[in-house]
């Protein structure tokens, strides 16, 4: 019998595509943007909850500047599992610091999963049966488990993972060794990939018993994991930035993969929210008052309902409102918001809209 998952909810992104309501000190996983009427944050806590024993086996990772924020949204979580990272340093410190931290508390068989907080879940009965399996690949294996999912088309956003040797069948789901990973392609490439049939999208959800990270992060990043061990998070100022796809999934010979077909979107960009709620009878996604005359495929957004928002004359553009900041853009460019946050935080009269 596979043991209860541990999961960490990784929660210290900045949210940048999803600017300007996505700030600073409230970034995208705090939003509500699905239409549930919970955060993001919370949508994931509440998922994950039916797989872990309790609230005392659920853990988050987040940035110093957003610990009032995930304590606020999620009450229930003991203190001793909310991790505080001193400064943003990607997800291998979080995945290593967290896997130590967990291990130290339920030792080395424990095993833990990792889920960022930002993902949308269409069919949860589907997802939990998905997590087991893969712990029981995980179990079985000894190996780094990580969610595939399949493609419906040749997105040039996301990383890839292509099978390779099929490992088993694990309550009816399989799982196979990852041939390579490959990170974000051009267009043609990710078509050659989905036509092929041996991809996946890479999800960013990994289950692995502690000891198996532990071991493969003292061969592939014995820097990382050791000032850890040695200094915990007082370790974080003279840490690299560092992936843990890089640090460690692109290099160990223990990484798996299970193709899953729940339904899943990362919610990367505002194109994401269209994908979600868009109604075949509506020719716009409006989350405000809208008029509009001669406009189709736009997306409109006010933090504020009174607020109206009229447009004329457009087609695939999406125009938010947020306090003092309006952004328009074309969809096919909201990949560039970032660019703009980042050009923003250079110049001192813009920065208070960070």
């Amino acid at each position: 019998m596979v043991e209860k998952i541990i999961p960490v909810i990784l929660a210290g992104g900045k949210g940048e595509r999803f600017w300007p309501v996505s700030r600073l000190h409230h970034p995208k996983q705090f939003l509500s943007l699905d239409g549930s009427g919970n955060s993001l944050l919370q949508g994931t806590a509440k998922r994950l909850l039916s797989v872990a024993d309790s609230w005392q086996s659920l853990w988050v990772v987040t940035a110093s500047h957003l610990a009032a924020g995930v304590r606020s949204q999620l009450p229930d979580l003991p203190e001793a599992n909310l991790l505080v990272e001193p400064q943003g340093r990607d997800t291998a410190p979080a995945v290593a610091w967290a896997t130590l931290e967990i291990a130290k508390r339920h030792g080395e068989d424990a095993m833990i999963g990792f889920f960022p907080a930002d993902h949308w879940i269409e069919d949860e009965a589907a997802y939990r049966a998905t997590l087991t399996a893969a712990a029981e690949l995980a179990t079985t294996q000894g190996a780094i488990a990580t969610l595939g999912i399949s493609p419906t088309y040749g997105a040039t956003g996301y990383g890839y993972i292509e099978q390779g040797d099929l490992v088993g069948d694990f309550q009816g789901l399989r799982g196979y060794q990852v041939a390579r990973f490959t990170e974000k392609p051009d267009a043609a490439t990710a078509q050659a990939f989905v036509a092929s049939g041996r991809f996946s999208w890479n999800s960013g959800m990994f289950i692995f018993p502690a000891a198996v990270m532990l071991a493969e992060l003292d061969r592939h990043a014995p820097d990382l994991i050791t000032a850890l061990r040695q200094r915990g998070d007082d370790a974080y100022a003279s840490l690299s930035k560092l992936s843990i796809d890089y640090a460690v999934m692109e290099k160990t010979q223990r990484a798996c993969v299970m193709p899953a077909t729940f339904g899943w979107d990362d919610l990367g960009d505002w194109n994401a929210v269209e994908r979600l709620m868009k109604m075949p009878d509506q020719p716009n996604v409006a989350l405000a008052q809208h008029l509009g005359l001669d406009t189709q495929d736009c997306v409109i957004y006010a933090s504020d309902e009174e607020e109206v928002v009229v447009t004329i004359g457009l087609e695939d553009v999406v125009i938010v409102r947020d306090g003092k900041a309006t952004l328009v853009v074309h969809k096919d460019r909201t990949q560039d918001i970032k660019k703009v946050v980042q050009t923003l935080g250079k110049d001192p009269k813009f920065q208070h809209l960070l």
